[in-house]
């Protein structure tokens, strides 16, 4: 069979039936080269046997245990064939015809990762970040971001032992080995909130101070370490009383 031009990966567990808009908006780009890639954690909820009906639209499936959501989608980029990929949850879903106008860049491109803009249903937008935003915080959302697929050979795949900010690292890895990030002003997809990264857990927050020490000198990240301090104690503290708040 010809290589794809992109592979889009969806890694979920256990997504009920949210599941299904994700893949349909996929399933619904209009006569774009793309593969879709399902990668089920060994789901409970009956995802596993629907899946199962859908394999013939899928370019490959796999359903089992996984270390992660960052295992899941080293898996999919090992079963992926397209030149390109990107990655998706359960709760998000490509915007009508996004690919129709990335594909001519994609192929004509110099850069190793191509990103657009991905929105959140409470508002939030988020482009790429320039080069200094890069010792802040995760300067790209992989929700609208295009990866060549070579690049996780070449630089290797996500760590596993990262539980949320595995992309941050890999993105600082690629910006330090000199790959170029393009950005795109087009909407790609349209996000959920509250996932894995979303969440305001305080995992999360200290996975961004260690891989932040690890890219760049400790004097350039105390101020940013304490930034993401800040923003812990924001999301948690001072909006617990109306997260709790009786109705």
């Amino acid at each position: 069979m010809p290589t794809p031009l992109l592979s889009v990966i969806v890694v979920c567990r256990n997504p009920g039936p949210r599941l299904r808009p994700a893949l349909e908006s996929v399933w619904t780009q209009r006569g774009e080269d793309c593969e879709l890639v399902v990668i089920d954690g060994a789901s409970t909820d009956g995802t596993r046997d629907w899946l199962e009906t859908q394999r013939a639209r899928l370019g490959a499936l796999t359903s089992e245990p996984d270390a992660g959501v960052y295992d899941a989608m080293n898996k999919g980029v090992a079963a992926a064939r397209g030149d390109w990929v990107i990655f998706l949850g359960a709760d998000d879903r490509l915007i009508e015809d996004a690919l129709t106008s990335i594909s001519p860049l994609l192929r004509q491109t110099d850069a190793g990762v191509v990103v657009g803009e991905a929105t959140y249903d409470d508002g939030r937008i988020y482009r790429l970040g320039g080069p200094a935003a890069a010792v802040r915080r995760n300067f790209v959302h992989h929700q609208a971001a295009f990866y060549r697929r070579s690049l996780f050979a070449t630089h290797s795949p996500f760590e596993t032992g990262l539980r949320i900010m595995a992309d941050y690292e890999f993105n600082l890895r690629l910006l330090k080995a000199g790959v170029k990030f393009q950005s795109l002003p087009t909407r790609i997809a349209a996000c959920g909130s509250g996932g894995l990264s979303d969440a305001g857990g305080w995992t999360g927050y200290r996975e961004e101070i260690t891989v932040r020490h690890r890219h760049f000198p400790a004097w350039q990240c105390w101020l940013w370490d304490l930034g993401s301090a800040v923003r812990y104690f924001r999301k948690n503290i001072l909006r617990s009383p109306a997260r709790h708040r009786p109705e």
